[in-house]
């Protein structure tokens, strides 16, 4: 309901008023048949309840909606009872679930998260997985677990100790300057990093002073010169605030991967067209591939000339996996030019932006199991797994979300959506039309008010810290000490209804080294034995 009505404009004030005018017209209605008092009663009570709507800060629907907003709290209360009798169960909704979107709502909340009568999940059902625990479980000191991202060997001096979670790439723009500021805040409070996506730093970036994850993509926001080129002197200039701790590179995301963009002119407001270094009210294009490199081994000078221009920050990139060769042809030019980034993300073809084609969303790209996996097994059979961090994203939100990653070769975890429901979105899936309805995608200056920096910056903290207490009781339970312990022989899957094997015995794993042989094992994969040969450091094209 709110969906549709979200299509009004202006909402805030609108609805508030409608309502007002509708129920002043049912009490001089009903006054003329001699029944007023109630009737004003009543109406003042309602206006009370607006007012006060308007005023609060906790509830974003309700500051865009007052009043009426009340009821998506109203059907929220009875739910339970309509879903279970006559609709669908809590796990069956898509992109996020009922369920999986309750537990972000109760962490950021502080609220409690536990859940009575047991699991609703088909325990039975294929695919079904677990974590096998221990019968003598640690006790561990902190739930901040970290991992050190940068390593001198690489050419890297200013090392960076990275959350096991972060906050995925979004863009200001694609976001509020509010949704902005509250996640900033948020990550700043809870010591974890914050990914610019590659709509560059804006000035809502630098309020609070939260670690930043500077994102390049092919449009060079922030470091390009007026022909959309890269200009190294404005990325040195950035790239050297304190408040920068990492740069990625990005080749592709798993929203649409392969698919550049437009920002129409219209949209490209002042502060967007400052953060991106681009004229206010021109259209603003992100091409589809990069123009500062068109080979495997000049990304790979790109990489280090990024992390020289940085001041030896740590510098990496980010893909969704495609063709396995162009893949295979970025290790290849890591080993032939001995310059390795620092990190890899590895973002999963589940991934979600704010608007991307619908073949694009449902069917270009590698899922995150097989997208990491890749990445991971190809990296351990060039013997460069130890030397290069691996992170991930792809609707990860909760702690078993990260576990299963860590298994499949993760070093950590980034979240998008995630820290979006922590703001407030309730997934009305307006986030390409600039009526969100919570103020977390929009740049209406209006609707953005809804979202109250202070109170969602510190749900977006509590996200963060709840569910890295709940990955610590995993940790704990499994008789480990850190989440880099994890393995995917850890993890247990149910492959029908009568058997259960272990993560370890069912993805590909390769032995470390095993790609530097002169000839391929035969029991390698068959992507590693057909691609591999063909890939090279000096184009993305297979040999023949």
């Amino acid at each position: 309901m709110l969906a549709r009505l979200n299509a009004l404009y202006p909402v805030r004030y609108t609805a508030f008023g409608l309502c007002c005018f509708g129920l002043l017209l049912s009490l001089f209605s009903m006054a003329a048949l001699g029944v007023g008092l109630l009737q004003a009663i009543v109406f003042a009570a309602l206006v009370a309840v607006g007012v006060h709507d308007m005023r609060q800060d906790r509830r974003a629907v309700l500051r865009n909606y007052p009043v009426i907003g009340h009821l998506r709290y109203l059907l929220e209360y009875v739910r339970p009872e309509i879903r279970q009798y006559f609709i669908e169960s809590d796990n069956e909704a898509a992109p996020f679930s009922r369920a999986q979107r309750s537990l972000v709502y109760q962490r950021a909340k502080g609220e409690s998260d536990k859940r009575p009568f047991g699991t609703q999940l088909e325990v039975g059902a294929e695919g079904y997985e677990w974590i096998n625990h221990s019968m003598q479980p640690t006790t561990l000191a902190s739930h901040d677990f970290r991992i050190t991202v940068g390593e001198a060997a690489n050419g890297c001096t200013q090392p960076y100790s990275a959350s096991v979670f972060n906050i995925s790439a979004m863009s200001f723009g694609a976001l509020s300057a509010n949704a902005i500021l509250a996640l900033n805040a948020g990550a700043r409070r809870g010591g974890f990093a914050h990914d610019t996506g590659e709509g560059s730093i804006s000035q809502h970036h630098r309020v609070h002073g939260g670690d930043l994850i500077w994102e390049i993509g092919s449009g060079y926001f922030g470091c390009r010169n007026d022909d959309g080129s890269f200009n190294a002197e404005k990325f040195a200039a950035s790239a050297a605030d304190p408040q920068v701790k990492m740069v990625e590179l990005k080749l592709s995301q798993g929203a649409k991967p392969g698919h550049g963009g437009v920002l129409p002119g219209p949209k490209v407001t002042p502060e967007i067209a400052l953060a991106r270094g681009v004229p206010v009210g021109v259209d603003c294009e992100s091409p589809a591939a990069h123009s500062a490199f068109s080979t495997p081994a000049e990304m790979m000078r790109l990489i280090a000339r990024l992390r020289e221009l940085s001041g030896g920050k740590p510098t990496g990139f980010k893909l969704c996996i495609g063709h396995p060769w162009e893949w295979f042809a970025l290790v290849k030019a890591m080993l032939q030019t001995g310059i390795l980034p620092d990190f890899i993300v590895v973002d999963g073809a589940e991934g979600g932006t704010g608007a991307a084609p619908l073949e694009f969303s449902d069917h270009v790209g590698a899922p995150l199991q097989e997208g990491l996996l890749l990445v991971h097994n190809t990296l351990k059979g060039a013997g460069l797994r130890d030397r290069v961090r691996l992170g991930c994203a792809g609707k990860v939100v909760s702690a078993f979300d990260i576990v299963r990653m860590m298994a499949l070769g993760a070093d950590w975890c980034n979240a998008a959506r995630g820290f979006m429901f922590a703001l407030g979105c309730i997934q009305a899936q307006h986030c390409h039309t600039g009526a969100c309805p919570t103020g977390v995608t929009t740049q209406d200056p209006l609707r953005q008010q809804a979202l109250v920096v202070d109170d969602k910056a510190t749900r977006v903290y509590n996200f963060h810290q709840h569910t890295l207490k709940a990955l610590q009781e995993l940790v704990q339970a499994a008789g480990l000490d850190h989440p880099r312990d994890i393995g995917a022989e850890h993890i247990v899957r149910r492959v029908d209804d009568t058997e259960v094997r272990l993560l370890a015995n069912l993805i590909v794993q390769i032995e470390p080294g095993a790609l530097l042989q002169p000839v391929l094992s035969a029991e390698l994969h068959n992507v590693f034995r057909l691609y591999w040969p063909r890939a090279s450091a000096h184009s993305f094209r297979p040999a023949a």
